[in-house]
């Protein structure tokens, strides 16, 4: 073996490995052979996160190949060096882009990677300066670690043959030869394809990924800026916060794809009827957001929202399929200097809480009075979970009496909070709050087998059997179970099907998939069906023929101006006749006068309940009209 040379026997940091290359933290090395060429300390690990340690060892073994080397490859002239075989097979298949330059900044030699993302041939990149082929405005990029050591990071603007820009990072590593710099390894990046990430990074932190609206991020930064210059030049600044009303019900009916092409439909009409100064954003679900900075006033405002609606009342076609949407609107403006973006966006979700409970599909201005009422329906909430667990509910009993006879035939079971504080709660009061919390479900399994045991207590005391009506809400007729758990109940209270009757809305009915199978099942047990409500929701004759229906119960509302109302009188009959030409049962709800008594009997209703003949009243005065129903003519079938 050859004698080491005194500059590297000398140095400790230094080694031989014949025909290999090493890093170290401290130190780089590459030997070939009897000969090393070594960089200045930390220099050869001083690279992007980007580009390894191999790409550098590339471009150092083309600098050994290159005009610069000194010392022979290896000893044996007719033994091919391996470091040629590896400078050559990584310049073939190495895909970083990475120039060699000498001391005069001439192009001796580039990867594969550089030659392809430039476009050119090798031959025509080589011999040539490198500003043939860079953008003259360089920005160096400071780095202060590195600076001593000589290695600078650049953004350079490379051109392709074809003439368009490239933007890279580059890092510029010194090749010394002892104390003189004699070339320079440029380690390049694509900049374009990062640029590309981090748009996309931002892109996804402040943009909804499904509609291409701005999140609810985005919107509140758009808020504090509209404020920030309400603040310094004046201008009222107004926060729309828009609700598909039952939104949900076009899911469970028709599937969440259905549901996003019409979110994506709502969206691009929201976008469509905005003005100038509006920008919209979806905030989360099928919950949106408009800033709104060019209205004089609240009236301007309502005004507006009100435009907004019947813009939304317009059919949506979703797979060839109209639906029928409306919307609820909170408004919020920033009234109180003293507001910040996050105080006027709650404001608006009050007021959205506020326009749900006023019947939907129409908006309005936050007012200050309704703070206390948020926290009275949140503590509220809170004594329902512990009213469910403590069993405060009691069930009232509505009858339903025959038209023509006038004898009770069947009842309407209908919940009672007793509030330990409070008395009585109406069920106007809390079950719109146990249907968006979700315990409507406890609260309804618990109404059914109440419903079932006092039905089979009054026959097992020798009264009249009469059917007992149940309301089963949207959630409850969701799940999967419902036959099985009717069935459950059933068996364990021991009352007969027949002699219950499970009520329905429109549109629970709408969801025709579930429906169908339930309702199946459900007939098969025995147990009566009737559609509550009909005419207020999503009529469809389709369902009253497919479904094993029984009943069709005419809501209130058109009972109450039969008497008054031409329109309504005739929606009535009509629906009596329709009733009857597909077997069905009605009853009409609501009854309260004798004219209204008389017209039903002219149309030949079949039964009714109402304040005309009794209200809800409990248990043991439905047992005592029933002990009279029985001792007159009047016997069960």
């Amino acid at each position: 073996m050859k004698k080491q040379p005194d500059r590297l026997k000398n140095d400790k940091h230094q080694r031989l490995v014949p025909d290999t290359f090493a890093f170290a933290a401290s130190a780089a090395l590459l030997s070939v052979g009897a000969a090393a060429f070594a960089l200045p300390a930390k220099a050869a690990v001083a690279l992007s996160s980007s580009v390894t340690a191999i790409s550098l060892a590339a471009c150092i073994l083309m600098l050994r190949r290159s005009r610069f080397a000194s010392v022979p490859l290896h000893p044996r002239s007719d033994f091919p060096p391996l470091s040629d075989h590896v400078m050559r097979t990584i310049l073939r298949s190495h895909k970083t882009p990475f120039i060699l330059l000498d001391s005069e900044g001439k192009i001796i030699d580039v990867s594969e990677g550089a030659v392809h993302l430039l476009g050119y041939r090798k031959n025509d990149l080589l011999d040539n300066p490198l500003e043939n082929f860079a953008d003259c405005t360089v920005q160096e990029v400071g780095n202060t670690e590195k600076a001593e050591e000589g290695v600078k990071y650049f953004q350079i603007r490379m051109m392709h043959r074809e003439g368009y820009p490239l933007e890279w990072d580059i890092e510029c590593i010194p090749i010394q030869d002892g104390e003189r710099t004699i070339g320079t390894v440029m380690v390049g990046m694509d900049a374009s394809e990062r640029k590309r990430q981090i748009e996309r990074i931002r892109y996804m932190a402040y943009y909804d990924d499904m509609t291409g609206l701005p999140n609810r991020r985005m919107f509140m930064d758009k808020l504090d800026e509209a404020m920030n210059e309400s603040a310094a030049f004046g201008g009222l600044v107004g926060v729309y916060y828009v609700n598909i009303d039952r939104f949900k019900l076009v899911n469970t009916s028709f599937g969440r794809e259905v549901g996003d092409m019409l979110l994506l439909q709502i969206a691009e009409r929201l976008l469509c009827g905005r003005h100038e100064h509006h920008s919209v954003a979806r905030m989360e679900g099928d919950e949106f957001a408009l800033l709104v900075t060019d209205a004089g006033s609240e009236e301007e405002l309502l005004r507006r929202a009100k435009e907004l609606l019947k813009r939304l009342e317009e059919p949506f076609e979703v797979q060839g399929f109209p639906l029928h949407v409306t919307a609820s609107i909170g408004i919020a403006t920033n009234r109180d200097s003293n507001q910040n973006a996050g105080a006027i966006i709650r404001q608006a979700e009050t007021a959205l809480v506020k326009a749900k409970d006023s019947g939907r599909n129409c908006g309005l201005v936050y007012s200050d009075k309704w703070d206390n009422s948020a926290r009275e329906r949140l503590k509220l909430q809170h004594e329902l979970f512990r009213a469910i667990r403590n069993r405060e509910f009691v069930l009232h009993y509505q009858p339903q009496y025959r038209i023509n006879s006038g004898r009770m035939v069947g009842v309407e079971a209908l919940v009672r909070w007793e509030h330990p504080e409070r008395g009585l709660v109406q069920p106007k009061e809390f079950i719109p709050l146990a249907e968006d919390s979700g315990m409507i479900v406890q609260l309804g399994d618990w109404v059914l087998e109440e419903a079932c045991r006092q039905n089979k207590a009054w026959q097992d005391s020798g009264l009249p059997a009469i059917p007992v009506s149940v309301n089963l809400s949207l959630r409850q007729f969701m799940h999967q179970n419902l036959p099985g758990k009717v069935a459950a109940v059933l068996k364990g209270t021991g009352l007969p099907a027949r002699y219950l009757d499970l009520e329905i809305t429109e549109s629970v009915a709408m969801d025709t998939a579930d429906v169908s199978r339930h309702l199946s099942e459900l007939a098969r047990l025995g147990v009566g069906i009737s559609v509550d409500d009909f005419g207020t929701g999503y009529s469809s004759f389709l369902y009253l023929r497919k479904f094993p229906i029984d009943r069709l119960k005419i809501d209130r509302s058109f009972v109450r101006d039969i008497m008054h109302d031409p329109g309504n009188a005739e929606i009535v009959a009509a629906i009596i006749a329709m009733a009857h030409n597909l077997n069905l049962q009605v009853i009409a709800e609501g009854v309260e006068t004798e004219d209204q008594v008389r017209f039903l009997k002219r149309h030949r209703c079949d039964e009714m309940q109402g304040f005309f003949r009794s209200p809800p009243v409990p248990g043991d005065k439905i047992a005592e009209m029933l002990g009279k129903e029985a001792s007159g003519p009047y016997t069960s079938g």
